[in-house]
């Protein structure tokens, strides 16, 4: 009897968490299930918003529908600040929808979950290039965008980015005594980004360098471009007195 007893209540524990269960199914159509990812969205509830509008997705009621679900997603993600969801949520939505009026700023927006993920200069600077690809390609594709300014300064800003890790890198190379690795990357710099303001203080450690070499001539000739092209560099009177000038 004890045992009969026992499969009567496991029976009836089953057959009520079936129906709790059943009573979280998600309810309403794919519209209403879109106002109120709408509605968490704009109490700040993202990962509500998005459960919802991944029901509405997976409804496959119209494609407009789906794609403003799709970009929403993304717009959630990012102001959640999940980034790399937010970027891989972005791109998903420009291969599926390559000539939506929103394409652009899907493109903008993906740019930009990449370059939020940039920290410091002694850290992975993958972030830093896919977010420089990414501004370049919205800026060849959508010449003249509404988003053109910023992203012209944020390319200006990867790139200081992008420089001041050549310099990190050399000056680790100079203070380790391999002067003629920190050479070659102040080289390499300089010609990949000749023109940007650090420019001077490149010029200043690559004449360091041919110093720490005892490569005096070329020392010279690093301290006196350095004297030349940036006068008005905290590095120039140092440069100006090891040109002998």
């Amino acid at each position: 009897m004890k045992t009969r007893a026992k499969i009567a209540f496991l029976t009836v524990t089953i057959a009520v968490l079936l129906q709790g269960c059943a009573t979280t199914k998600p309810s309403g159509t794919p519209d209403e299930m879109f106002k109120d990812g709408e509605k968490s969205f704009q109490k700040g509830r993202y990962e509500d918003a998005i459960a919802q509008w991944k029901r509405v997705k997976e409804s496959y009621q119209s494609p407009e529908l789906s794609a403003r679900a799709e970009i929403n997603i993304a717009d959630a993600y990012f102001l959640n600040k999940d980034y790399i969801e937010a970027a891989a949520a972005y791109e998903d939505f420009r291969k599926l929808h390559p000539k939506h009026e929103r394409a652009a700023y899907a493109l903008y927006r993906q740019a930009m979950s990449y370059y939020n993920q940039i920290t410091g200069i002694d850290t992975d600077q993958t972030p830093v290039k896919n977010a420089l690809v990414t501004f370049q390609s919205y800026l060849a594709q959508y010449p003249g965008g509404e988003y053109t300014a910023e992203v012209n300064e944020k390319i200006e800003n990867c790139r200081d980015k992008q420089l001041q890790y050549e310099i990190y890198v050399g000056r680790f190379y100079l203070k380790t005594g391999k002067y003629t690795a920190a050479i070659g990357r102040f080289e390499v710099a300089l010609k990949n980004f000749n023109g940007l303001p650090r420019c001077d203080e490149v010029l200043y450690y690559l004449g360091k360098a041919y110093q720490s070499a005892e490569q005096q001539t070329k020392a010279r000739e690093a301290f006196e471009r350095l004297v030349k092209e940036y006068p008005n560099s905290r590095f120039a009177d140092y440069a100006s007195k090891a040109a002998g000038k």
